[in-house]
């Protein structure tokens, strides 16, 4: 069978483009190594936050704000709850500027660009922390907050699943549990040979997350590092203290990457916090990843960043996954052609902070792909920069 494109991965970049090449009436496939949605990549864990000011950059804005209009359509054709907007809280501790994704001051340039876009959100000295947000403790009289209250989270494996069964019914076809082994580019098209035998195209859209590396070989694998990731859930002692309309939050008490964390409120049923911090200096093998938590994992993740900072918060996880980030160089994503191979895009280096943005990157790719006006510029992910 030969198709338009064909899409390989479905994980959050891959089922967005599949179901925008889909919606436009492109004939188009999904491959995964896997059956997605999974929790063996990038796109799993329950909850994944969205932000409207996006600290790491002004040319990730629009894509944010574009996947949050796209989530709530998504929602009215489904009638599947993916986005929750109740609010995110960075709140910092510290008088140094906390680095992230490779900001410098993170929280700063977040404001900045709040101001810039228009996007509404408020600044909170330490007594306002105190008075509207007490769950979380240990901050001085030099605490600064920054809430936006358009954003909060997206269930990214329901919104896997949804985008993916749109794209179905609109006629994309889907080979599951089908490693794809290599990519050749041949004449005007691509040949994608898979575990199961051979799909052709005019283009491939490579959104393999962890496994591109292996897939696209050099230049683009020496760019890429994959590191293993925790979550935790820790069991509240004193739920009251985390409503229902808790805000989600990232909280920055240092100048290092590693001084922070982000987290969620209990989900509706659920007597837990989700909690995680961000590592990049320990690669793994994607095919080899750790899928362990230790009790020294707890334990260091509990003192480190729960221990005084998130008030009635026991050391007891109910439970804890391991998921990967996808690091480039600059921590910026990489959405380029592939510069040794034709007909081949590279989507998915997202460096850890790419679910938010992925609804929106889908839709762009496919009016790309498609010559409608009006696409958010993408340039700015090319590989030029590393050149």
């Amino acid at each position: 069978m030969h198709y338009d494109v064909i899409v390989i991965g479905l994980g959050a970049m891959g089922a967005a483009t599949l179901y925008q090449l889909a919606k436009r009436g492109v004939r188009v496939a999904g491959v995964d190594r896997h059956a997605p949605p999974h929790d063996l990549g990038s796109s799993h864990g329950d909850t994944r936050i969205t932000r409207q000011a996006v600290g790491e950059g002004a040319a990730y804005v629009p894509l944010a704000l574009n996947a949050q209009r796209i989530w709530r359509e998504l929602e009215a054709q489904s009638g599947e709850a993916l986005f929750e907007a109740c609010g995110m809280l960075m709140l910092s501790s510290s008088d140094t500027p906390t680095r992230g994704h490779g900001t410098a001051d993170f929280a700063g340039e977040t404001a900045a660009l709040a101001e810039r876009f228009g996007i509404k959100h408020s600044l909170l000295d330490a007594t306002q922390l105190r008075t509207r947000f007490p769950q979380f403790g240990g901050y001085g009289d030099n605490a600064v907050g920054y809430f936006e209250p358009g954003a909060g989270y997206v269930r990214p494996e329901r919104a896997i699943d949804v985008q993916l069964r749109l794209a179905e019914q609109l006629g994309a076809t889907l080979y599951n549990n089908t490693p794809v082994t290599t990519i050749e580019s041949m004449g005007q098209g691509v040949r994608v040979q898979t575990s199961s035998g051979a799909l052709t195209a005019d283009k491939a859209i490579v959104c393999a997350g962890m496994w591109t590396g292996r897939l696209l070989g050099a230049p683009v694998k020496s760019l890429l590092k994959v590191c293993r990731q925790q979550l935790f859930w820790f069991e509240l002692d004193e739920p009251e203290r985390f409503a229902a309309d808790s805000p989600v939050y990232i909280l920055l008490h240092g100048a290092a990457d590693t001084d922070s964390c982000y987290g969620f409120a209990p989900l509706p049923g659920e007597n837990a916090i989700k909690i995680a911090t961000e590592q990049y200096l320990e690669g793994c093998d994607p095919d080899a990843v750790d899928r362990s938590v230790s009790q020294a994992d707890i334990d260091a993740m509990y003192d480190a960043h729960v221990a005084g900072r998130l008030l009635g918060v026991s050391r007891r996880v109910l439970k804890s996954k391991v998921c990967t980030y996808t690091i480039t160089p600059d921590f910026n994503f990489i959405i380029d052609a592939h510069p040794q191979m034709a007909n081949v895009t590279l989507v998915s280096a997202c460096s850890g902070h790419g679910f938010k943005h992925s609804a929106g990157i889908g839709e762009a790719l496919a009016m790309h792909h498609c010559n409608e006006p009006g696409a958010v510029d993408l340039s700015p992910f090319s590989l030029a920069r590393f050149r």
